[in-house]
């Protein structure tokens, strides 16, 4: 039990680390390098196509319902986010909306 918690705890700590490292970096009167401030503004984006390919890698679109639940819920997280432009509704309804559909509509 101690091993886990210390692992546990070591875990947060790198993953705190690695996370508040760039404003501990860049902060005061550097100013931020043209690469940084693009990887930011290009990463989130690359990150949400490579989960959409994650999601949709063994989805079968040769048999029923061809891949239908998941095309709906995946425009509905694409009209969401332009919508409400918020992230997190956005996984989270269309998580909601392909639960529903496998569970109510394609059993």
């Amino acid at each position: 039990m101690k091993t886990e918690a210390i692992l546990i705890i070591i875990m947060a700590g790198v993953t705190a680390l690695l996370r508040f490292l760039p404003f501990l970096f860049f902060s005061g009167k550097r100013e931020t390098p043209k690469y940084i401030v693009y990887l930011g503004e290009v990463l989130p984006q690359a990150i949400i196509g490579m989960l959409i390919v994650y999601c949709l890698r063994l989805t079968d679109f040769t048999t029923k319902p061809f891949g239908l639940p998941e095309i709906i819920a995946v425009v509905f997280v694409v009209v969401l986010q332009a919508v409400k432009r918020n992230s997190l509704l956005s996984v989270l309804g269309g998580t909601a909306v392909y639960m529903l559909l496998l569970q109510l509509v394609f059993k």
